[in-house]
């Protein structure tokens, strides 16, 4: 392989932006800096081109990339559906009507982990949909916002990584035939098959999902979220920590002062059931339509479907029909006036263009640290023409998994310790890039085309064929799908932590230094009870239950009672 054109100085922009947040809280300014810094490196200092880059190549293609803009529409829409919901006095209603199922603050933190198992078909719309729904809950039974904003970040990502219809699947299951087309040998494995074999080591996953119920069953938390909590209790809503904007204020105190009479329960209900069947319904329409595009005319199942789908269009589309739903409820029950329906949808627009500010300097930052070329490909070297792009995640791959781009003729196969710490390694190395890059889209189409193509050569090599049921194999492509959610779960730049802490009205850095630690604990039982011992041949089935009554215990001895 050619060399890398940048080395270790890919590494930069990714860590100042990180390190900045974390330190200054200043997530934009943070962004912002970690973009120029990469400017100046695939500029090679040059200030005056880097000045220009920075505005025409990064920042304003990321503004009008037409995926984005349709994120941005769905966010923007989203907020002004749940504006116009809440002053119609929807949400009220719908508080009121889970009231009976989380009177306390276990139910109420059981209720917000249902709920995100509900909204499984894309983690854009389950936090947004959760986050801006269950405010005012969380805030009458006095759980804090960053605890909220981890609820909904542990549902989000998490469950539309393993769910067999959403907007992530096709995503997955095309990496990993990626990784089965450089094997010629591969013909009869099928890339669904292992993927669906692959959900139970997905160690780290099936830990985040679980966690949040142990944690709120117990009652018992630690680290900066006891401390959140427990301010959260001494001051009632009034939780310092809150990131609310002059526009969500106004919105809160007009919510506040609805006659209790005129909240139906129904006026938030309808806009979003019609929000998630309008979703799903273009998800099938563009799906179809793309895969008779392709000339596939029968034989399509439904998870070819929803995998070829135009995701971010029906996400674009269910908002605006949820936004129109809301207003003519509000308006032909003459709760609100068409002035009113007006001002309280922008009111909820306002809210969230804070979040769409990070969005959009997160994406570029994530474009910026990726390997996709802005001017083409050359066919004379191994990597893309890079003027513009840093290959962050090439680096990292070719630093710290050199051996999987390799072939069993290398001799990487006979080495019997590597091959039983190749899931552990994998883990920890997607772990890293997706928390460095903040995408785990493009950790997978890093890591796993490599990873599944040198985990056949492995298996041909030592059995003449290839077991689509072989832990190892199974563990290897579950790691790079974990490791790559941990990142989207825990990066201070992934769209998902953003979108949870703006949907959830938190600090953005506080839900970010909040939750890293309840990651951390899930990623480190995940390596000592996963993808440490598969390697060296103990049962799932074993380690699954060890993970649960490790994380039990540690919450147990560890964890504290939050009004202890």
């Amino acid at each position: 392989m050619d060399p890398h054109p940048y080395g270790w100085m890919s590494l930069l922009p990714p860590i100042i932006a990180i390190v900045l947040a974390i330190v200054t809280r200043r997530a934009v300014v943070s962004l912002l800096l970690g973009i120029f810094v990469g400017a100046l490196v695939t500029t090679h200092g040059n200030l005056p081109l880097a000045i220009h880059d920075f505005f025409e190549v990064h920042l304003w293609p990321t503004l009008i990339d037409p995926g984005k803009l349709r994120v941005f529409a769905f966010t923007l829409l989203m907020g002004a559906m749940v504006g116009v919901i809440s002053r119609g006095g929807g949400m009220q209603g719908l508080i009121h009507k889970i009231s009976p199922f989380a009177k306390t603050r276990r139910g109420g933190q059981l209720t917000t982990w249902v709920l995100g198992w509900v909204i499984f078909f894309d983690d854009y719309a389950n936090t947004i949909l959760l986050g801006s729904t269950l405010r005012s809950l969380c805030d009458r039974l006095n759980i804090s916002r960053e605890k909220l904003a981890y609820m909904v970040d542990s549902t989000a990502a998490p469950i539309a990584s393993v769910a067999l219809l959403s907007t992530w699947i096709a995503v997955e299951i095309d990496y990993i035939e990626d990784g089965l087309g450089q094997v010629g040998h591969a013909g009869s494995v099928n890339a669904m098959s292992l993927f669906v074999a692959s959900i139970p080591y997905r160690f780290y996953v099936v830990g985040a999902l679980l966690f949040v119920p142990m944690v709120a069953i117990l009652g018992r938390e630690f680290g900066p979220m006891l401390r959140a909590e427990q301010e959260c209790r001494r001051q009632g809503d009034r939780d310092t920590r809150r990131q609310v904007t002059s526009s969500q204020a106004t919105l809160e105190t007009e919510y506040a002062a609805i006659d209790p009479h005129r909240a139906r329960w129904y006026n938030a209900a309808v806009p979003i059931l019609i929000t998630l069947a309008v979703v799903i319904w273009l998800l099938y329409i563009t799906g179809r339509a793309s895969l008779l595009a392709d000339g596939v005319t029968d034989g399509a199942g439904l998870q070819d479907i929803i995998g070829a789908a135009d995701s971010s269009l029906a996400l674009q589309y269910g908002s605006l029909a949820g936004l129109i739903a809301a207003g003519m409820l509000c308006w032909t029950q003459r709760l609100l006036d068409m002035r009113q329906i007006m001002h309280a949808a922008a009111q909820g627009a306002q809210v969230v263009l804070p979040a769409l500010v990070i969005l959009w300097s997160a994406s570029t930052l994530s474009r910026l640290t990726g390997s996709k070329s802005v001017e083409g490909q050359s066919p004379t070297v191994s990597f893309e023409y890079q003027d513009h792009r840093l290959s962050t995640g090439d680096y990292l791959a070719a630093m710290l998994l050199p051996s999987a781009s390799g072939s069993a003729d290398e001799g990487v196969a006979s080495q019997s310790l590597t091959i039983k710490l190749l899931p552990t390694v994998i883990f920890v190395l997607a772990a890293v890039l997706s928390f460095a890059t903040g995408t785990s889209f493009g950790t997978m189409g890093i890591l796993m085309p490599m990873v599944v193509a040198f985990g056949c050569r492995y298996l041909i090599d030592q059995t003449g064929a290839i077991d689509p049921g072989d832990p190892l194999l199974l563990t290897s492509i579950a790691s790079v799908l974990s490791g790559a959610v941990f990142g989207d779960h825990c990066s201070p730049i992934s769209d998902t932590t953003v979108l949870s802490s703006q949907a959830s009205a938190c600090d953005h850095m506080a839900h970010v230094l909040t939750q890293i630690p309840y990651a951390l604990l899930v990623g480190g039982v995940a390596i000592l009870l996963g993808t440490l011992p598969i390697g060296w041949g103990v049962s799932v089935w074993l380690l699954l239950p060890l993970q649960v009554l490790a994380l039990l215990t540690f919450l147990r001895l560890v964890g504290r009672k939050v009004d202890a």
